[in-house]
């Protein structure tokens, strides 16, 4: 007997499943003391011999595996109908953490005013996104940090927004140039424009799912339902699979106006829709790492402003561990 079971898919299927302990797994399988987790850290110099695989298949299976799992990349468009609530910096530090887990992560600047990409040290690109909508281009990707790619864009980007209108399929066109590169990564990010415009509703046609930042104050509720319906709308017409994932608070500041909006917006609403226990807070690093062009965890990785998205990323994960079962 054989199995198509690989380490590769072993060790992709751990990462996606942080509350797997892999030495359970390992004793589950009936294989050596601490085999697996000798092999994980060996740097290829220690193998797992097919019998061992055929003993390990069983157990995944048990806890959710199949061969076709997680092989295409879970795209994530990051929405708000307005600006200054941490879009970018959550596509940013979100992609950051990520990585940092070991997963294959790429950004994508769908915002014309081109933060994302600044804020990565990427300005004035020569090949942007929205060079290649409406071309034979292949979407750009450079390397920013070891397993973090940025796909970048600029003011120009705000031109093609008409074509995106225009043009036969333009609310798909970002869709079909993301397809060829879903098994390269294994979360695709991308950032919304401060609008629910065509290209937020190219993005979110384009993605699994969408994440959306709200900062606790009276302002950012007054177009929730708008943004909520436009989700609705594009899931309803044009993208089925769509699932909202939640809501995550940014910029959070510990006073009582934020903490009255924080429980009414769960009250009212948590029961609906999920929103994250993490929060964002209100931290200087997030600046800092803005106005130096570096990513968060570049800058200071043991800062508190880092270690708000390392948490806010592990319960993330442990959310579409539950939704992938």
């Amino acid at each position: 007997m054989k199995t198509n079971l690989t380490l590769e898919k072993i060790t992709n299927f751990l990462r996606h499943n942080p509350s797997l302990n892999v030495n359970g797994v390992n004793d589950e399988a009936g294989l050596p003391k601490r085999k697996l987790d000798l092999v994980f850290n060996s740097n290829g110099s220690r193998k797992l011999s097919e019998e061992d695989l055929l003993k390990l298949e069983p157990i995944l299976k048990k806890y959710g595996y199949n061969e076709f799992l997680y092989q295409h990349a879970r795209v994530i468009s990051v929405v708000n109908h307005k600006g200054g609530v941490g879009k970018t910096t959550t596509t940013a530090c979100l992609g950051e953490t990520l990585v940092s887990k070991g997963f294959k992560v790429l950004l994508i600047d769908f915002d014309p005013q081109g933060n994302l990409s600044q804020i990565l040290g990427v300005e004035s690109p020569e090949v942007q996104v929205a060079d290649c909508l409406f071309s034979d281009l292949d979407l750009p990707v450079i390397e920013i940090l070891n397993n973090l790619w940025l796909a970048p864009s600029d003011i120009s980007l705000a031109e093609t927004e008409v074509d995106l209108l225009s043009k036969v399929g333009g609310d798909v066109r970002l869709k079909h140039k993301i397809e060829p590169l879903l098994e390269a990564y294994d979360y695709i990010l991308i950032d919304c424009p401060p609008s629910l415009s065509k290209l937020t509703v190219s993005a979110l046609n384009a993605s699994n799912s969408t994440l959306i930042t709200m900062l606790p104050e009276s302002s950012s509720l007054k177009g929730l339902n708008s943004l909520l319906n436009r989700i609705s709308e594009v899931k309803r017409h044009t993208n089925r699979d769509l699932m909202l994932d939640g809501i995550v608070f940014t910029m959070v500041k510990k006073n009582t106006v934020h903490d009255g909006f924080k429980d009414a917006v769960r009250s009212s609403i948590g029961n609906e829709f999920r929103v994250f226990d993490t929060e964002i807070r209100h931290l200087i690093d997030f600046q800092k790492s803005q106005a130096l062009q570096a990513t968060l965890g570049t800058l200071s990785s043991n800062s508190e402003a880092y270690k708000c998205y390392k948490d806010f990323c592990d319960e993330y994960i442990e959310y579409l561990q539950v939704v992938n079962k």
